[in-house]
């Protein structure tokens, strides 16, 4: 369940540890879950059952962070971010009980969805509206509006702002419509967005060989 933007209320359920006073307005945190005091939580969040988040964990608005999520150190997580359960963050890449820690944090951008039980590695940044299919393992950055799957993940195809899979682009024209009604376009390694251009780094999407994150 998640708050209505107009609700402010924190809502901290009586079993849950929260010892940061930076929680936002209309954020729920339900039970067995623990916040530690160096930790800031952005408005109309909803943090599920038995979840920890670390000090120096930073997390943005109206971000879905399902049960079983622990987020270390570091770790940015940006606006309408949605975190599928029991994903697994990481932030070191070599580590070793009782040595000097070097951590790597991990970022998730804007309106990114990572699903169920996916593995990230550390150091890594999942791009704008990026998705990572449930069970993935990822090693290394996701481009903005891409949809990788697998172990490890890999490039599968294009994701439309609204959430949906896009469709290959028109053979003639490079043109993508989803059926939400929103246009795109991919060209000399680029993906334009009802014209304007998002990315110039975002993989070329080649039939069939889907030329991306390999």
């Amino acid at each position: 369940m998640s708050s209505s933007p107009k609700d402010k209320t924190i809502f901290i359920h009586p079993m849950a540890v929260v010892e940061s006073e930076k929680i936002g307005q209309g954020t729920r945190i339900w039970g067995w879950s623990h916040v530690q005091a160096d930790v800031v939580v952005g408005e109309h969040c909803n943090i599920g059952e038995h979840c920890f988040l670390e000090n120096g964990v930073c997390v943005g608005n109206r971000v879905v962070i399902k049960n079983g999520i622990s987020l270390w150190e570091g770790t940015r997580i940006a606006d309408d971010v949605f975190l599928g359960p029991h994903a697994i963050f990481t932030n070191e890449r070599f580590p070793r009980s009782g040595f000097g820690k070097s951590f790597e944090p991990i970022a998730i951008d804007k309106s990114a969805s990572i699903g169920a039980g996916t593995v990230i590695l550390p150091g890594v940044r999942i791009g704008r509206y990026a998705t990572v299919g449930a069970g993935s393992v990822v090693t290394r950055d996701v481009h903005e509006y891409t949809l990788v799957l697998g172990n490890p993940a890999r490039f599968n195809g294009w994701m439309c702002v609204c959430g949906l899979r896009l469709t290959p682009p028109n053979s003639d024209t490079n043109e993508i419509t989803c059926v939400c009604g929103r246009r795109y376009e991919v060209e000399d390694e680029r993906i334009k967005i009802d014209g304007l251009v998002k990315s110039k780094k975002t993989p070329c999407f080649v039939i069939p060989t889907k030329v991306g994150i390999q």
